[in-house]
C-alpha cells in the first residue's frame, strides 16, 4: 500500500535540508546540503531494498533485480537540487514518489520480472552554473560537452573542478552514459507549476509532451547619447529596439497558435544611466513549443522582424543561439496505459503537455517516456510553492501501478 503518510513525512524531512529563513529550500547540486540530501535518500533506497551507488556525474541510483536475468528496467525518477530559495515539491516528489514504489513492492511482497532503478538525477535546475540545467540526465543521454565542463559558478569554479571537489570522477563522466539496451522506460512524477490542473479541477494530469526549449541571445547595437542634447530623429537607441521586439515575441508567439510560448526573459541595458541613451542592450529570448517545426519556424519569423526593426531604427543586432532541446513525445503505449490503470484507481487526470524542461526530456533521447503532473498551487520556484499530501498520493499510486504493469510484462 502505498503510504500518504511515509510520503508527507520525508517531503518535510528533506525540506529540512537547506531551508532558508523564508521556509523555502536552497540545496544547490553540489554543495554541503545537497550532499546531505543525498545521503538522505540514499537511507531511503537502501530501506526500500534497493542497492546504492553514485554515478560519476552526480547521479544517485538505487536498482532492483529483477526476477528475469537480462530484461531491460524500468527507471523512476527526477531531481532533489533546488534553485535558490525554492519550493520543497519540485523534482523532491518524483525521487520519494520512487522510493515509495520500490518500498510498496518490498511490504507488499510484488514480484518484478524487470530490474526497477530509481535515480535523482544531479543539477536538474541549473541555478549554480547557469547552462541550462539536466545535467545529470545530459550526461546520462551522452549529451554532455567539453563546454559542460568549464562553465563556471559565481566564485569563479568549474564544474569540472566541484565535481572533482565532490569526490566524483570527472575525468571519466563518459563513464555515466547509459544505452537504450539498459532500459524499458523512464516515468517521471512532477508537480505541474502552473495553473492548468487546478482550473481543470484535477488531481493528477497525464503529459502528453515536453515542451522544447530555445534560448536566443539578441544583443542590439547603437549610439550612446545625451538625452536632453539629442532630437527624437537623430537617435539610435537600442532599448527601444529590444522594447519592440519583446512586443513582437509575444505577437509572433500568439499568431502561431498550439502550444508554443514565448518570452523575453532578460534584458541587460547599458550604460543604464539617467541621462544616457542607451546604447547597447542584450536581452535572451526564450521560445518553447511541443511542435519542433512551429518552434523553428516562430525563430524564423523572428529574426526576420529583428532585421526589419534594426533596418528601421538604424541599429546593429547579433543573434546567438545558447540553447537549444527537441520537445518529446510521451510514448503512446505509455499514455495508454496511464489511462487505463487511472481508470482502474477511478482516478480524475487531466491531460496535457508540459511548458517546463525535466530529466524525462533527456531520458527520451534512449528510451520511451512518460510523466504524471501533480496539481500544485502558488507557482513554483519560490517557498510558497505547494502540492497537496492526497494529490501526491494519488499521483504515486498511478506511477506505482504503471510501473509494475510493465516491470511485469
Amino acid at each position: 500500500m502505498i503510504s500518504k503518510e511515509r510520503l508527507e513525512q520525508r517531503i518535510e524531512l528533506l525540506a529540512q535540508i537547506g531551508k532558508t529563513k523564508e521556509g523555502g529550500v536552497s540545496r544547490i547540486a553540489l554543495t554541503k546540503e545537497y550532499r546531505e540530501g543525498l545521503e538522505l535518500i540514499s537511507e531511503w533506497m537502501k530501506e526500500a531494498g534497493l542497492n546504492v551507488r553514485l554515478d560519476q556525474a552526480g547521479n544517485l541510483i538505487g536498482r532492483k533485480e529483477g526476477d528475469v536475468p537480462g530484461l531491460k528496467a524500468v527507471a523512476l525518477g527526477s531531481h532533489v537540487d533546488s534553485v535558490g530559495n525554492g519550493g520543497k515539491y519540485d523534482g523532491t516528489v518524483g525521487v520519494i514518489a520512487g522510493i515509495e514504489v520500490a518500498q510498496h513492492l518490498k511490504e507488499e511482497g510484488i514480484s518484478n520480472m524487470r530490474p526497477l532503478e530509481v535515480i535523482a538525477f544531479c543539477e536538474e535546475e541549473g541555478s549554480r552554473f547557469q547552462s541550462g540545467g539536466v545535467f545529470g540526465s545530459r550526461a546520462m543521454a551522452g549529451k554532455l560537452t567539453k563546454e559542460d565542463l568549464k562553465v563556471t559558478d559565481s566564485n569563479g569554479d568549474s564544474r569540472y573542478k566541484i565535481l572533482k571537489d565532490f569526490g566524483l570522477d570527472a575525468d571519466n563522466i563518459d563513464k555515466a552514459v547509459r544505452k537504450n539496451t539498459e532500459f524499458e522506460l523512464y516515468l517521471e512524477m512532477h508537480v505541474e507549476q502552473g495553473p492548468i490542473l487546478i482550473r481543470e479541477k484535477a488531481p493528477v494530469g497525464i503529459v502528453t509532451a515536453i515542451t522544447g526549449l530555445s534560448l536566443t541571445e539578441v544583443v542590439f547595437e547603437g549610439e550612446p547619447n545625451h538625452v536632453g542634447a539629442t532630437p527624437m530623429d537623430l537617435r539610435y537607441d537600442a532599448l527601444l529596439g529590444a522594447s519592440e521586439t519583446a512586443l513582437a515575441v509575444e505577437e509572433i508567439v500568439n499568431k502561431s497558435g498550439g502550444n508554443a510560448v514565448g518570452t523575453a526573459a532578460t534584458m541587460d541595458v547599458q550604460p543604464s544611466q539617467v541621462n544616457i541613451i542607451p546604447g547597447r542592450v542584450s536581452t535572451v529570448i526564450d521560445i518553447r513549443d511541443t511542435d519542433l517545426e512551429s518552434r523553428e519556424a516562430i525563430l524564423d519569423t523572428l529574426e526576420k522582424r529583428i532585421k526589419e526593426i534594426c533596418e528601421r531604427r538604424n541599429l546593429q543586432y547579433t543573434i546567438t543561439s545558447k540553447l537549444k532541446a527537441n520537445p518529446a513525445k510521451s510514448a503512446p503505449h505509455i499514455l495508454e496505459t496511464m489511462r487505463k490503470e487511472s481508470q482502474e484507481l477511478d482516478m480524475k487526470t487531466f491531460e496535457m503537455p508540459s511548458g517546463g524542461g525535466h530529466d524525462a526530456q533527456l531520458m527520451a533521447e534512449i528510451t520511451d517516456m512518460g510523466m504524471i503532473f501533480i496539481r500544485s498551487e502558488n507557482g513554483s520556484h519560490n517557498p510558497k510553492e505547494f502540492a497537496k499530501a492526497e494529490d501526491i498520493t494519488l499521483g504515486t499510486n498511478l506511477l506505482a501501478n504503471t510501473a509494475i504493469h510493465y516491470m511485469n510484462k
